[in-house]
């Protein structure tokens, strides 16, 4: 899951997975990072009418930074494949696969309450170190834009729906003390079509230590097509600083699909960012090296004046 981030890019890969939100924080300039997720899933439906589906899919996606710190582009979607099966006398199966979702967008980071924030411990109070400060409710603010497509006939989305649509999302996230982050996504998807979905996420993540994760979420969707309250829990182990393992399970609390999913996913980044060089104002530690260089052959050489001189006389 999110690796906690008081800036753009971090040491350690910075992944979404495994929960369905989105970090408000970018992937950082020159870094390509890939996520990707396995999953099977079982639906089943006790009203009419009723029908149960099984069968699994892929979540994936490819995140770049580019041009500024606070700016990534994306692509995101979710492949799946199963089998509807309708409740009557002779079980009628209906074979199904297509992408759930496909989108191209960007994200911007449009407020960093961390960015130039003075973090040093305090040196003499463990208890203030560790304790709650106020000026964590101040949430990081990203926006995230998007296009969709939708083949025609999808079996996921409304008969009517089908080529582009467009995607908008306000994201936040706040940073607490002990290893906990708190992300919200507010999106509304699929706009200018036939189907237009609202959709909440809210994501409390937790880190015991560098290695281990483990986050709760909830989503809800609400549309004329469909309906749901999602909760996931999970979690996620860091291999090295640039590969993340992860598993989760997704199920809801209604019948009209229940919904059981588990999905195992892998995060990797290619790393090629470079820090932006500071302006050298006299301040930097090559600076002051040089500085107090001469300032000690200065002091050299003043001696040796003194000495010379001593010995004249």
């Amino acid at each position: 899951m999110c690796n906690f981030t008081q800036a753009q890019y971090t040491d350690v890969i910075n992944s979404n997975r495994p929960g369905a939100s989105q970090s408000a924080f970018s992937v950082g300039t020159k870094v390509l990072q890939f996520e990707v997720g396995p999953y099977f899933i079982k639906e089943k439906r006790t009203v009419f009418p009723s029908y149960e589906v099984s069968g699994f899919g892929i979540d994936f996606a490819a995140h770049y930074g580019f041009w500024k710190e606070a700016l990534e582009f994306n692509i995101q979607g979710t492949y799946q494949n199963d089998t509807q099966t309708f409740s009557s006398l002779t079980a009628i199966e209906n074979k199904r696969s297509n992408f759930k979702n496909l989108n191209v967008g960007a994200k911007y980071l449009v407020y960093d309450p961390y960015k130039n924030k003075d973090d040093k411990p305090n040196l003499y109070s463990y208890h203030a170190n560790r304790g709650f400060k106020w000026s964590s409710l101040i949430p990081a603010v990203s926006v995230a834009a998007g296009v969709n497509y939708d083949t025609p006939d999808n079996p996921y989305t409304a008969a009517t729906v089908e080529g582009l649509s467009y995607r908008g999302v306000v994201i936040t996230q706040n940073n607490f003390n002990g290893g906990w982050v708190f992300i919200t996504n507010f999106m509304l998807d699929r706009i200018g079509s036939d189907q237009t979905d609202f959709q909440y996420i809210l994501t409390l993540t937790h880190s015991f230590n560098p290695k281990w994760v483990v986050f709760g979420e909830t989503q809800g969707i609400k549309s004329d097509f469909y309906a749901d309250n999602l909760f996931r829990l999970g979690g996620g182990y860091l291999i090295n600083k640039d590969v993340q393992l992860d598993t989760a399970i997704t199920l809801n609390t209604k019948n009209t699909p229940s919904v059981l999913s588990l999905n195992f996913g892998a995060s990797y980044r290619l790393d090629r960012h470079k820090d932006k060089e500071q302006p050298n104002n006299g301040t930097s530690a090559k600076a002051l090296d040089k500085r107090n260089s001469s300032s000690k052959k200065s002091r050299k050489k003043s001696r040796k004046k003194k000495n010379t001189n001593f010995d004249d006389d």
